[in-house]
């Protein structure tokens, strides 16, 4: 492919990424003016809307002024200033996949470098345009991270795209000069680093699933007060659809909510309020089908929660263990044990920290300025139980190594 075909193409990638994600709200809020307005206002304030839910998605900052019909609905004075800070992580998901998405399809046209450069430009031009465009004075996103953020998002789904496309091509795919200097570390020490970061991931990785079969779970245990909810909402038909739209955006982070509280730290559904293994103590919550899924009062086995982390990190050590030893060799095996089980478990509280913290925000005045997990707490909790958990895998897989319960010297090539 030419260089021109390259630019076109990457160009084309990244503001399809751009317009599906704005496609999904503004969709909906068109039907909402079509069937529930009649075509009455403006369609340029649904617009607006659409971009403002697209931009509140990859946590850009969004600033109301509350008319007074709405002010007085809360109990607030007419313009009343709300910032929501709280990201709907469901759009920088889908950012993130489609971002993977295109990355592979760079890298398919033999200008990678010039592919990923186009289309970051094109993707930041396409936010700042769609940011500026939404600017209004009764909503008014940050200009910068409406430029920034969803770019971030987009440009990390980029870089992993690239990256993956470039290991199923083989090692010497794509030339770079990080490969080459990770290629120049000690052997071991680039197997334990390596072991330790995929440890972490996975114990993540593990989590993440956990907590999300225990959300599902939940929903399906409690669906009755859910329709009691909806019900008390009084929602049509296209209020519940809208409704339900905007709870699905937000079930990235209440699976990252429930992963906290398997951490210990928990998280908070307003300022003064936690929900952790200990207990719940909220008070009155917005009428919202999806809140009525958390666990009420004190929990009598509710600290067994926090063994998840420590298990999903012992069967991540039993997985990487074998690799680990073939970089390792015959050296001392031990000291490489506990270096790689600290950097899992550092690894892994850092990238759950990065979780907590782009999950977590605000979503009103008072005293839902402050709703989701503590990224500091968090982290730290997740990194002291992914480091624990990886060491007894680690143990564990060496008392019950076959080779060293026959007297046998291990051979590394055999990863035992």
């Amino acid at each position: 492919m030419t260089r021109r075909l390259t630019l076109l193409f990457s160009a084309f990638e990244a503001l399809l990424v751009a317009a599906v994600g704005v496609a999904i709200p503004l969709v909906v809020a068109t039907v909402m003016w079509a069937a529930q307005f009649g075509f009455g206002p403006d369609w340029a304030g649904f617009w607006r809307a659409a971009v403002d839910v697209w931009l509140i998605g990859h946590g850009v900052d969004v600033t109301f002024v509350l008319d007074a019909a709405t002010a007085s609905s809360i109990g607030a004075p007419a313009g009343t200033i709300v910032v929501v800070t709280i990201a709907a992580l469901g759009f920088a998901l889908l950012t993130l996949a489609l971002g993977v998405r295109a990355g592979g399809r760079v890298a398919e046209t033999g200008h990678r470098a010039l592919g990923e450069f186009t289309c970051l430009v094109v993707f930041a031009l396409a936010s700042f345009g769609l940011t500026f465009s939404a600017l209004d004075s009764a909503a008014r996103p940050s200009l910068w991270q409406g430029t920034l953020l969803p770019t971030l998002v987009f440009g990390v789904g980029l870089l992993l795209g690239v990256l993956r496309a470039g290991a199923e091509r083989g090692p010497g795919a794509n030339g770079s000069s990080l490969r080459d200097w990770i290629a120049d570390w000690d052997p071991r020490v680039r197997g334990a680093v390596g072991a330790g970061v995929r440890a972490g991931a996975a114990s993540v990785a593990v989590t993440l699933l956990v907590a999300a079969l225990a959300v599902t779970v939940l929903v399906v245990i409690n669906y009755a007060q859910a329709i009691r909810l909806y019900e008390t909402l009084h929602t049509e038909v296209l209020g519940g659809v809208v409704l339900t739209a905007g709870q699905l955006a937000f079930v990235p982070n209440v699976v990252i909510w429930a992963a906290s509280w398997f951490a210990g730290p928990g998280f908070a559904l307003g300022v003064g309020s936690q929900v952790s293994p200990l207990g719940t103590a909220v008070g009155p919550l917005p009428t919202i089908p999806l809140l009525g899924a958390v666990p009420a009062g004190d929990l009598s086995f509710g600290f067994a929660g926090l063994i998840v982390p420590v298990v999903a990190a012992f069967l991540a050590a039993t997985a990487v263990r074998p690799a680990l030893l073939r970089a390792v060799g015959d050296g001392s095996r031990l000291g490489w044990m506990a270096f790689t089980a600290l950097l899992g478990g550092a690894a892994g509280g850092l990238l759950f920290a990065l979780l907590a913290a782009a999950s977590a925000g605000g979503l009103g005045p008072g005293r839902f300025s402050r709703i989701g997990p503590d990224p500091l707490a968090v982290g730290l909790a997740f990194a002291l139980e992914f480091a624990i958990g990886l060491a007894l895998g680690f143990a564990a897989a060496s008392v019950f190594d076959p080779s060293r319960r026959h007297g046998a010297r291990p051979d590394p090539r055999r990863g035992s």
